[in-house]
Formats: structure tokens, C-alpha cells, sequence
């Protein structure tokens, strides 16, 4: 899901840039504008990056906390099998 955001994220900054200098003159505002656009992209991408590494972080905390009591607990099994089905449909994750 995060690649398709961050496609569309630079498919919609590339679409207004090119907007912007249509017209052949790139005023001093549609510079601030392609810059504006080029650091709400960035920081859209770096937030998903960051989500992502943080639920990455505490998926593998969640399972060393389950291991600590040997897995044998349902709800650890339950847990462990919901990890693994999350990472299956989201291996970026």
C-alpha cells in the first residue's frame, strides 16, 4: 500500500510541476510551489517509511515476548498466526 501512495504521491507532485511551467515563464511562486509540493511528497514518504520500520519493530517484540513463555499459550499461537498472515498480505511490513 505504501508503494502505491508513494507512486501517486510523485505522479501528483510531477502532474502540478508540469501544471506550473505550462505556461513557459516558472515564476518565483511556482518555484515555491514545486518546492512545497517536492517536501510534502517527501515527508508523505518518509512517514510511511518510518510506520513501517515501527510496526516492523514491534511485531518482532510482540513475538519475543510470546517465545519468552514458549510459545505454548494460545493466545500466543493466536498471536504468532496473525503476525504471520499481516506479513503475508503485506510483506513490506
Amino acid at each position: 500500500m505504501d508503494d502505491v501512495k508513494r507512486t501517486y504521491r510523485e505522479g501528483e507532485q510531477a502532474t502540478k510541476e508540469a501544471a506550473r511551467g505550462a505556461d513557459g515563464d516558472e515564476s518565483l511562486s511556482d518555484k515555491l510551489g514545486n518546492a512545497g509540493d517536492e517536501l510534502r511528497k517527501d515527508a508523505g514518504n518518509a512517514g510511511d517509511d518510518l510506520t513501517r520500520t515501527t510496526k516492523a519493530s514491534m511485531d518482532k517484540a510482540r513475538e519475543a515476548s510470546r517465545a519468552a513463555d514458549g510459545n505454548d499459550s494460545l493466545a500466543g499461537k493466536v498471536g504468532n498466526a496473525g503476525d504471520d498472515i499481516r506479513r503475508e498480505i503485506d510483506p513490506n511490513r
